[in-house]
């Protein structure tokens, strides 16, 4: 009897139900079919007792899963000993541009739209645009050179030395293990005003040679070519004037694509005659010392060109000057290069790494990118071709990379005349410069350090003050005190009565050299403890000699990478 009553009254509250559909539909025959649908789908059937069960809260661990807790792509994060690293390069990048007499300055990390369009050829495409600011079009700068360039407009400077670090942003596909980023550090140094031929730019040039020496990531070799000598040799190669950028952009990738594939692109692409491709590639194959340049101021076809032959006598004078600086070992005068940058008219340079390094960089390329493509594909089976987190986390960055390539360009620059001038007809200020590409300079660092096995310190501290009893923070304190006075950087534990052993563990992690130890007997007898943390020897110090003593061990003490 009891089950049948239940199935009459669940028969009634159905019959009740299909009541009020049938009233709904009468009232509202106006409304959409979708609206009805809506409010039908959140009528429910109340049990007996006429409570509705509570609806189901997700979890925090629900929620939480919704995000992807992973770096933008072409983005990173740095860790302390990384970012030691990075203070380490910017250290000496800033003391090689002061010894040049160049002052700083910072510009803001967007710029109006229209300032940046247009300087950059084929690589404008990689822009970041950002959505319309109150009606003003703004974008992410693509370098520091344009910025520079509308600063010394905007305030009609015409002649400074400066230097400036900041991020660029590029939206390129991005390379982690060659150091290509979208978001990256620029270190540029500029020459800005009218002085006589090459001696900014073979200054620039020494600059660029001496950062990479004091960088200490091995053998380097920077190329030097002219914009006008690669106008002069594409017009007697019978290049339309129209299509010199484009011809250009194409040269500039032979340093990692095979020259048929750079001449199909020229065809193909950009509807250059065979013949006179032929030509060009004749002239782009040929790499040298100042004997190529003697070679090609006895071409005279080329000699006939006036582009051409003034671009030859400044290369001639900046290897003369450059000989000087004891770097003429370093240059390569390289015909294929050809920066991609509209705004360069004179001479281009740029710095590659070059020996062991570079190879064991290229090798664990190679092997990461094998590793995350296997890792990728057993995902891929397991997900059974959904798209899901774990899938997401490996996508594979690198894939359409050149690794045997190894790290590429670390620096580079030239000189852009005109580039003021595009933004005030009134002003022309002659410029030269170099940039130096620090993320791709971390990324070797990086690598030198897992190869090499060389120790890293993330903080600069120079002294621990421990106590080995109970009760004596407020002498910890008081030490710790004449420490910092004495400008000796110093730490100490946060814990009231902190184990002796936990104290003298921390400096051995973190490679503090020394250690003030303090206990009773010190504080009575006017004295500390002073101890060698990696030798763990000791000495006795009177109170009143510490910062004397301490402050002489320190001058001696080995600095660690």
């Amino acid at each position: 009897m009891f089950f049948l009553r239940l199935i009459r009254c669940r028969l009634f509250l159905v019959e009740r139900k299909t009541d009020t559909i049938a009233k709904l539909f009468a009232r509202n025959m106006s409304q959409s079919v979708d609206q009805t649908i809506e409010k039908m789908s959140k009528m429910d059937i109340k049990n007996d007792n006429s409570q509705q069960q509570p609806s189901q809260k997700k979890s925090k661990k629900d929620e939480a899963g919704k995000f992807l807790l992973k770096a933008p792509k072409g983005t990173r994060d740095f860790d302390p000993l990384q970012m030691a690293v990075r203070d380490n390069v910017f250290k000496k990048i800033i003391e090689c541009f002061q010894l040049h007499g160049a002052v700083t300055i910072d510009t803001p990390v967007f710029e109006r739209k229209e300032i940046l369009t247009q300087k950059y050829g084929e690589d404008s495409k990689l822009i970041y645009d950002l959505n319309d600011q109150a009606g003003e079009l703004l974008s992410l700068r693509y370098d520091l050179t344009v910025p520079f360039a509308r600063y010394l407009a905007m305030n009609r400077l015409i002649n400074i030395k400066r230097y400036q670090i900041g991020k660029v942003y590029r939206r390129d596909q991005p390379c982690a293990a060659r150091g290509r980023y979208r978001e990256f550090y620029q270190c540029d140094f500029d020459i800005a005003g009218v002085y006589d031929k090459m001696l900014p730019d073979s200054e620039c040039v020494k600059i660029m040679a001496d950062i990479l020496t004091k960088v200490d990531l091995g053998d380097f070799q920077i190329k030097i070519n002219h914009r006008k000598l690669l106008d002069g040799m594409f017009e007697v190669c019978g290049v339309p004037k129209d299509k010199i950028r484009l011809v250009s952009s194409s040269i500039d990738k032979l340093d990692k694509t095979e020259w048929t594939d750079v001449k199909k692109e020229l065809v193909e692409e950009k509807s250059i005659d065979p013949e006179v491709a032929d030509k060009i590639g004749e002239y782009a194959k040929l790499s040298g010392g100042m004997e190529l340049i003697d070679q090609l101021k006895s071409d005279e076809v080329l000699n006939k060109n006036k582009s051409a032959s003034e671009a030859l006598d400044d290369l001639d004078l900046l290897f003369k000057y450059c000989a000087i600086f004891g770097i003429k070992d370093k240059l390569l005068f390289d015909l294929s290069l050809a920066r991609g940058l509209d705004y360069y008219t004179g001479v281009i340079y740029e710095a590659i790494l070059k020996g062991d390094l570079v190879d064991y960089i290229a090798e664990q390329q190679k092997k990461a990118l094998a590793e995350k493509a296997a890792a990728r594909a057993v995902a891929i089976e397991k997900a059974k071709g959904k798209k899901t987190k774990e899938i997401l986390e490996l996508e594979d960055e690198d894939a359409d990379v050149n690794v045997s390539s190894g790290v590429g360009t670390v620096a580079a620059g030239g000189r852009y005349d005109e580039l003021v001038n595009m933004f005030d007809k009134k002003q022309n200020v002659p410029c030269v410069g170099l940039s130096i590409g620090v993320e791709r300079l971390f990324a070797v660092m990086e690598a030198k350090i897992k190869r090499d096995n060389l120790k890293v310190r993330a903080c600069e501290t120079e002294v621990y003050v421990a106590t080995p009893q109970k009760g004596l923070v407020e002498e910890r304190l008081r030490l710790c005190q004449m420490l910092w006075e004495a400008n000796i950087k110093t730490e100490h534990s946060y814990k009231a009565n902190p184990k002796i052993l936990h104290q003298l563990q921390y400096c051995e992690e973190n490679k503090i050299p020394y250690a003030i130890i303090i206990g009773q007997d010190e504080i009575e007898n006017r004295v500390v403890k002073l101890r060698e943390v990696a030798s763990r020897a000791e000495e006795t110090v009177p109170r009143e000699k510490l910062i004397e003593t301490l402050s002489e061990k320190l001058l001696k003490t080995i600095k660690t990478y």
